[in-house]
């Protein structure tokens, strides 16, 4: 039983139960909870109602070069193992043009009639077509930057998750980067089908500067996710035998980077064995020329049989956000196990030009990225840790661990290890810092 909502999920029927037992077994272990809840804080309501009043205000007030600014910043509540969830989130909140897109949607009402104003249980028998990942993701987004909370419960959201993503059920640790990827994906398709009744492409060609030269359509028709965070790959393969070339263009939301092998020792950034990894290493590890071994011969259409070949990557259009995964998780003979190898990484001016396809066809302004969030996992496996996230609002960085947000400065960005960058692409502006 989750103690926050007082509902109750039976894992046997994999879902929520609603039918009381004859005996209202679970409504008398409802008031059984609430009942101690309430003695528990029946004492001290007054006095802890006074200091909230007094610290409120206060704990929301930031000193900002001598002047007092509101700190507009709400953490997200653990639900039990939900750091994954939330070190997402609390990034995707921080990305201002898709933000933005998704708290300007119209409001979508899930309840009407009796049941309205209630929680909502959502079961197996209700369908999917009463649950909302688009509505209850843009409520969520809402409620971080409204300031009049200090921590959001994102449970409906979470329950949301539950129905349409069933691998993240129950409240094991789950791996963040692939959160991200079942999440941005089901987005797109709710999109994609239309959204309060209005088409999602309407909704999108409203936004000029989303639809304007955007060419990423991944599993059909163009959406923000796809606007924002859509680019596209060329994968080139050529036989070595005959040397016949392969051109295919792929789509893609993020790129996955591996460390390399000769870094992987390295764990801290003042260690001083060996060199240094750095994220161009581990983009020029990625795009770099590759010859596929004896398990990956390429089927080559001239010689008509698998041959021996070479693989590279190009970058045929950046995306407006780069999300940059570092493949921290590698199985072993029976373990997955992590690579802590500290990663350095540019806050501002991320030069992707020499990574482009036709390079020559870009504007000087057009390739930077500047750092706008960054998910670390602490902890030695993909199975338990923790997630935190770091994220710039307005100039200035926070750190967010779960329902606690702290200001925080560059110093410390830069020395994490990060999983997974969240960079925005640089609008035109002088003076620029190149990586």
């Amino acid at each position: 039983m989750d103690c926050s909502s007082y509902s109750t999920y039976c894992y046997r029927c994999d879902d929520f139960v609603v039918n009381d037992t004859k005996l209202g077994l679970v409504q008398k272990v409802r008031e059984h909870l609430q009942n101690l809840e309430n003695s528990a804080f029946t004492a001290d309501r007054h006095r802890k109602r006074k200091l909230l009043e007094n610290s409120s205000l206060n704990s929301k007030l930031l000193k900002v070069n001598g002047s007092t600014t509101a700190l507009c910043t709400t953490g997200l509540r653990n639900l039990g193992n939900t750091c994954f969830m939330n070190a997402i989130l609390q990034s995707l909140s921080n990305i201002q043009q898709f933000c933005c897109y998704f708290k300007e949607l119209p409001a979508v009402e899930l309840r009407n009639g009796k049941t309205a104003g209630r929680r909502t249980y959502h079961t197996r028998s209700q369908g999917d077509n009463n649950v909302s990942l688009v509505e209850e993701f843009r409520k969520t987004l809402c409620a971080l930057w409204q300031g009049s909370q200090t921590a959001f419960s994102p449970e409906s959201l979470f329950y949301v998750v539950w129905k349409i993503m069933p691998n993240f059920r129950g409240y094991q640790q789950q791996d963040a980067h692939e959160f991200m990827r079942y999440l941005l994906d089901h987005l797109h398709l709710e999109l994609q089908g239309g959204f309060n009744g209005v088409s999602r492409s309407v909704i999108l060609q409203e936004n000029s500067s989303l639809s304007a030269s955007n060419k990423c359509c991944i599993n059909g028709a163009s959406t923000v996710v796809t606007a924002i965070f859509g680019g596209i790959l060329q994968n080139e393969v050529n036989c070595l035998i005959c040397g016949t070339e392969s051109r295919k263009f792929d789509p893609f939301l993020d790129l996955s980077l591996d460390i390399p092998s000769q870094f992987r020792n390295k764990r801290s950034k003042n260690q001083e064995n060996g060199p240094l990894c750095s994220l161009r290493d581990c983009l020029r590890s990625f795009t770099d020329l590759e010859e596929l071994d004896e398990t990956e011969l390429y089927m080559c259409h001239k010689c008509r049989k698998k041959q021996k070949s070479t693989k590279k990557f190009w970058i045929q259009k950046l995306p407006k956000v780069l999300c940059l995964h570092l493949k921290r998780f590698h199985w072993t003979a029976y373990l997955r196990n992590k690579v802590d190898t500290y990663v350095e990484f540019p806050l501002r001016g991320l030069d992707m030009k020499c990574y482009l396809l036709e390079p020559e066809n870009s504007g000087p302004e057009s390739c930077l990225y500047d750092l706008a969030a960054v998910v670390v996992h602490h902890g030695s496996g993909v199975g338990s840790g923790h997630y935190t996230a770091y994220a710039t609002h307005e100039g200035r960085w926070f750190h967010f661990n779960d329902s606690t947000v702290t200001l925080t400065d560059e110093e410390t960005v830069v020395k994490a290890k990060a999983y997974i960058l969240f960079y925005v692409e640089r609008q035109a502006r002088s003076g620029s810092e190149k990586l």
